[in-house]
């Protein structure tokens, strides 16, 4: 029978259950949210389709924390940005929310059947398994690492910079990070050709002759944006109605049709399989003759052999913890350090300040006798930290985060709500099936939280005490939503926040970052992560263009 016309009827039977539910059940009408434009796509084409989180920063500052909106046929959907709500999702019955299953085939799409598509007991035997490789000293070990891939790109540049005419180029800044954070997963060896332990103890590097990490590489390349980046009516059309349709029609549809979005997805899927097959099987030759290292996946490959037979991962979701680490460890990365030069290049002041910090830091280094800086240096930086802290809040790369109420339940709120109906709302019945849009980007522009310019980047909120970093402590770090909180937090946070500390105190150290004549037309393109294109060259993919010049020493630095 066609497949499409089997999801057809399940889609029926699904709206006409939908519409009954509706009239009989918990109703979320009072809510107070923007009228829907379409019967058929609800506010859906508003959401997906304008600038990342920007109906979100528009609808929180006409509705507030808790906005009601319209998926398709008229289904009532929630955004949500209130503290206390998110509280109660992520860390206080993280389990009772899990993601959508339209949204685990996405994630199954990326990445396999690994920690992010995992959920309940499943999710615990793989964070279980995981975390031994993510612990805080063994994150700190891979700070020298994260520091000669910076180091290696910033050679490039430094060479490229010095045979110019002008004393200055105009570098898409984010492609030029992809490639190094991306080695930074694996050998560090993408610029340089050095050697040492890291993320996989693996090779990535261009230069290198292993093919299949070249692949793996270039699969990669502006994968996102072309995918999810620009999405059309139908394609939104196509994303409203995949609530209604079983999960195993949509696993069947998407191993199967030839869009061509799908297809790049699962081409790039394929070959990520191939090169984690490829590392677990090499990995486990060499623990089992006793050559493994302290890098993370000889860690996770260890812990599971060790796990007792019930807790441990299969084959396939060892393979997808991989591509899992291999592709989140390096696309937020890179677009998180991407979007904090723009701000920095935006702003000379703030930059010029970052940059005095790491000189003065650095002198003192040398005036120890060491060459790099320490974790100890990092923590006594605090206008570096409180720049890192301002781009991981006002630049949050995973602006939405997607659940479901598994069950009727009842969201507490920081504040009350004023329904439409004129009625006081201090908590918030939700009707098991409601899709919740977990606004991380609102929550960290949230003004009771992060002050009146919650919506300006400015560091100086970390340092005069306006940023309420231990209000209501959700996320796992500095109180904000940027890496999640509770069970579903990101489990490589540490990582993350140590690589963004050596790349910015290399980069800023040693460049000016300004603006080029395309600066403003750069737009925040949502696909599911945000990147950075150009208006009117969106076909070309990610493109942050800045220039970058050698910062002037004066001698009295170093």
């Amino acid at each position: 029978m066609n497949p499409v016309l089997i999801a057809a009827g399940f889609v029926a039977l699904a709206i006409v259950y939908g519409v009954y539910r509706r009239y009989t059940h918990i109703s979320l009408a009072d809510v107070p949210g923007p009228e829907s434009a379409s019967f058929i796509t609800g506010n859906l084409k508003e959401l997906y389709q304008g600038q990342a989180a920007e109906a979100d920063f528009k609808w929180q500052a006409q509705y507030g924390n808790v906005v009601r909106f319209k998926g398709s046929f008229g289904t009532d959907q929630l955004m949500i940005s209130d503290p206390a709500a998110l509280q109660y999702i992520f860390a206080n019955k993280g389990y009772r929310f899990p993601k959508p299953p339209e949204r685990r085939i996405l994630t199954k799409m990326v990445n396999g059947k690994g920690i992010t598509w995992a959920e309940g007991d499943d999710h615990k035997r793989h964070r279980g398994v995981m975390l031994p490789g993510f612990g805080a000293a063994e994150s700190r070990a891979f700070l020298s690492i994260f520091q000669n891939c910076a180091e290696s790109m910033s050679n490039e540049w430094t060479e490229i910079i010095s045979n110019s005419k002008e004393g200055s180029v105009v570098f898409n800044v984010s492609v030029w990070l992809s490639r190094a954070t991306l080695d930074a997963i694996g050998e560090g060896t993408y610029y340089s050709g050095y050697t040492s332990t890291s993320a996989f103890d693996v090779r990535f590097s261009t230069t290198d002759n292993n093919e299949s990490a070249q692949a793996l590489a270039r699969s990669y390349n502006n994968i996102m944006n072309d995918v999810f980046g620009s999405p059309s009516d139908g394609q939104v059309f196509s994303l409203g109605i995949s609530k209604y349709i079983p999960y195993r029609i949509l696993e069947y549809l998407t191993d199967m049709v030839k869009n061509p979005r799908i297809v790049r997805m699962r081409e790039a899927g394929k070959t990520a399989k191939s090169v984690a097959r490829q590392l677990v099987k090499e990995k486990a030759e060499m623990l089992l003759r006793g050559d493994g290292s302290r890098d993370i996946f000889s860690l996770l490959v260890k812990a599971n052999m060790d796990t007792d037979a019930k807790a441990k991962l299969t084959e396939e979701e060892l393979h997808a913890q991989i591509r899992t680490i291999l592709f989140a460890g390096h696309e937020t990365t890179a677009n998180t350090v991407s979007w904090g030069l723009l701000e920095l290049a935006k702003q000379p002041k703030i930059q010029s300040r970052l940059r005095e910090e790491i000189w003065e830091t650095e002198a003192a280094v040398h005036a120890r006798g060491d060459v790099g800086f320490t974790i100890a240096d990092f923590d006594a930086m605090p206008y570096t930290t409180a720049v890192m802290k301002e781009v991981l809040r006002f630049c949050c790369v995973v602006y939405h985060v997607q659940r479901y109420a598994s069950k009727d339940d009842v969201l507490p709120l920081s504040q009350p709500i004023t329904a439409r109906s004129g009625n006081i709302i201090r908590e918030l019945p939700v009707p098991k099936g409601t899709r919740i849009i977990a606004s991380l980007a609102a929550y960290n522009r949230d003004k009771e939280l992060w002050g009146e310019d919650a919506h300006e980047f400015n560091p100086e909120r970390w340092l005069n005490g306006t940023a309420k970093e231990k209000v209501t402590s959700i996320g796992v770090y500095s109180n904000l939503m940027t890496f999640l909180g509770g069970v579903r937090s990101c489990i490589g946070w540490r990582f993350a926040v140590i690589e963004i500390q050596a790349f910015l105190t290399e980069i800023v150290g040693r460049f000016e970052f300004a603006t080029s004549d395309k600066t403003e037309l750069v737009r925040r393109e949502a696909c599911l992560v945000m990147v950075p294109v150009v208006e009117g060259e969106v076909e070309n993919g990610v493109q942050l263009p800045l220039r970058v010049s050698l910062a002037p020493r004066t001698g009295k630095e170093c």
